[in-house]
Formats: structure tokens, C-alpha cells, sequence
């Protein structure tokens, strides 16, 4: 795979999951207790021998540097063949807005004109899965085509991927054109937001789009480009979720709390790698009951928890009970506090016999640092 280079865009809606993305992108969105969503796209290229991979960010970088560093947890801190954080560029002397993040690819144009990989494999952090990118990129190179989108077929269930991109396939693979999905039908082709092509393409869809000046984002630019290109969709039959709504991360998080969800995710086309943190394993006094929950390390469990997810360095004192619920990192619950539904972002403190009861679809959020 050392003919192949990976590119992260961070240029991702987060309208409908802006109340856990104030203060991070969605790629550092907190899941599974100790992960982040991008952990799983990354480990994905690592996975399968991509070690020059470079994140497109939106310019909200901060949590994201704080979370990659020099890229060591996934081998990436290296001296050809690395990792880079591209940030867009600001130019005072430019009175127009861009909106896009096609002013950014092409402020960065040079980085990808002068790699030495001749395919490229161009991804969101949001679309996460355990995917067997070797698989993906075998088939690509023999089909001959000029590039290929990964999908999945699914049955319209439960709205997780409404408004999501699909494809319109005809019977030999082919992509013949790319909708979203309204709820409408009862099967579709969710599209992955994987595209792989060789690297002259993607700069020439870039280079054309802003010339024509008809689009202000790369994948609307890749998208307009499926029309007049030979294009192939790959089949992948795993567990895909999508974190583009509160209700999809809230969700997504619930699907790994399965035995079978979790082995796949974490183990089947390899390990899931994340930031190092040296800490303690959790404490559970005598007093704690847990039940079908993933509790990261670094924590002290004295009340009872179920059917939920807990982040490092959270304290549940006794009494206190936590059902179907998301807590991040550093958060305190007192005594007979009593959640169910909750998402709960960093440093919250829940007082003594609060209760906060959210619904399956609609769970409550409370922000970054709240006391209650």
C-alpha cells in the first residue's frame, strides 16, 4: 500500500450535532469510552500499510492537535510517509468569504501534486467502521476504472442514515448517479464517503471546480465529476454507522455496548489505536453494580451503572444510578443522582439526587463544564 495516500476531510456538518462540537470537530468526538471517531478511520489506514495520510481540518484544530500530536499512536510519526494537519489558509488581502473547504485543498495543492503515491484515498471521520482498505484498493487497481466509492446496502431503518449520500448502481457495479436518501425507499446504497482514484484526477476535479467556480466543497466537486467518469462502487457488508447527528452518535454508542458489534469494530480487519493515556485501572468499590456498560480506566464506580458508556476519570458515588447513558471524560455524579438517556460532555458535575431523564430519540445533552 506504499502507492497509496490517505486524506482526511474534517469539512463535515455538524449543525445537527453542534451540542457536543463547540469546542472540537466531530473527529474528536468522544466514543466508546476512550476512543475518538477519527481513531477508526485512521486505524483503518494504518491497518492496511497507508502511512502518508494528511487531516483537512475546518481551522478547528485545537482538541484535534491535542488528541493526533505527531501521530505515534498510530505509527505515524515519521520521517517520509507522515502524518500532516492542514489548516486553511487565511489571505488578508482576499475580501471574499469562502464557505467551502475547496479553497483549502487548493491553498495545499502541492502537497498532494508532489507525494510520491500515485493513488489516493480520499474519506470523512464521521463514516465509522472497520473496514479492509487493502481489499478496497486491490479491487480498484483491477477493475481499472476510474474510481471507486465504497458503499453499503441497507435496509431504511430507524432514519441513522437520512440525508446521507446514495448510490444509484446498475447491474454490473457501475455508479450512475449519486442521490441522498430521503426515507423513501425501503433499500439503498449508503455511500461510505471512501473514494479512491489516482491522484492527477483528484487534482484535476479540484483545479476544474474552481476555474468553473461551481462548487465550494470537494465532495460536491467529486460528486459533479461522477457523471462523466468511469466509476465503480465497492460493496462493504460491516457494521457502518454514521456520527452526524446527536441521535446517530447517541445510537452508535449504544450498537458497541454488542458483544458481536464491538469484536467487529475493534478486532476484525485489525486493532483500533488511540492517544496513550498511562493511567490506573478503574476502581469498583463494593457498593457498585454494572451491568453491560464499557468503562474506560482511570475511573471510581461506587453507584450502580447500566446498559451505558463511561469515559476515563469519571466518579459515580454511591447511590447514585446511570442507565442507557454516554458519559465523557472527567465528569462527576453524586450521590443518588439518577440518569437515564443522558449524554453527558466533559467535566460535568451532576449534584446530589439530581435526575435527568432523556428520551431514546431525543437523549439530553448537557454541554462541556455545566454544574447541576
Amino acid at each position: 500500500m506504499k502507492d497509496l495516500m490517505g486524506i482526511i476531510n474534517l469539512s463535515e456538518n455538524e449543525e445537527t450535532i453542534k451540542e457536543i462540537t463547540y469546542n472540537r470537530p466531530i473527529a474528536t468526538i468522544p466514543i466508546a469510552g476512550r476512543y475518538r471517531v477519527i481513531d477508526f478511520i485512521l486505524s483503518n489506514m494504518i491497518n492496511a500499510g497507508i502511512h502518508n495520510v494528511c487531516i483537512f481540518t475546518q481551522g478547528k484544530s485545537r482538541s484535534l492537535m491535542d488528541h493526533i500530536g505527531t501521530g505515534k499512536p498510530w505509527d505515524l510519526d515519521r520521517k517520509i510517509d507522515r502524518l500532516s494537519i492542514l489548516n486553511p489558509v487565511i489571505n488578508i488581502n482576499d475580501m471574499i468569504t469562502h464557505t467551502g473547504d475547496l479553497d483549502n485543498f487548493k491553498n495545499h495543492l502541492d502537497y498532494i501534486k508532489y507525494s510520491r503515491q500515485k493513488y489516493v484515498l480520499v474519506t470523512r471521520s464521521y463514516m465509522v467502521c472497520n473496514i479492509d482498505l487493502k481489499a478496497v484498493f486491490k479491487y480498484h487497481k483491477e477493475t481499472g476504472v476510474d474510481m471507486t466509492i465504497v458503499y453499503k446496502r441497507m435496509i431504511n431503518h430507524n432514519g441513522r442514515f437520512l440525508g446521507c449520500d446514495t448510490l444509484n448502481l446498475d447491474e454490473n457495479g457501475k455508479v450512475i448517479s449519486i442521490g441522498r436518501n430521503a426515507g423513501s425507499r425501503r433499500y439503498y446504497n449508503v455511500s461510505a464517503e471512501m473514494y479512491i482514484m489516482k491522484k492527477e484526477l483528484l487534482m484535476n476535479i479540484i483545479q476544474d471546480s474552481i476555474m468553473m467556480g461551481d462548487s465550494e466543497y470537494l465532495k460536491q466537486a467529486i460528486l459533479k465529476s461522477v457523471k462523466t467518469l468511469d466509476v465503480n462502487g465497492y460493496p462493504y457488508d460491516g457494521y457502518l454507522a454514521c456520527i452526524n447527528t446527536i441521535h446517530n452518535y447517541y445510537e452508535t454508542n449504544m450498537d458497541l455496548l454488542d458483544v458481536d458489534i464491538a469484536r467487529e469494530m475493534f478486532y476484525k480487519n485489525g486493532l483500533v489505536y488511540t492517544k496513550v493515556k498511562d493511567e490506573p485501572p478503574t476502581k469498583y468499590l463494593e457498593s457498585s453494580n454494572v451491568v453491560n456498560s464499557l468503562v474506560a480506566n482511570g475511573c471510581i464506580i461506587e453507584g450502580t451503572v447500566e446498559n451505558s458508556i463511561i469515559g476515563r476519570h469519571v466518579k459515580v458515588k454511591k447511590g447514585a444510578v446511570i442507565k442507557d447513558s454516554i458519559i465523557m471524560q472527567k465528569c462527576v455524579v453524586e450521590e443518588s443522582a439518577y440518569l437515564k438517556n443522558a449524554i453527558l460532555d466533559k467535566y460535568v458535575h451532576i449534584g446530589k439526587e439530581k435526575m435527568l431523564s432523556g428520551d431514546r430519540r431525543n437523549p439530553i445533552v448537557i454541554k462541556k463544564g455545566l454544574s447541576l
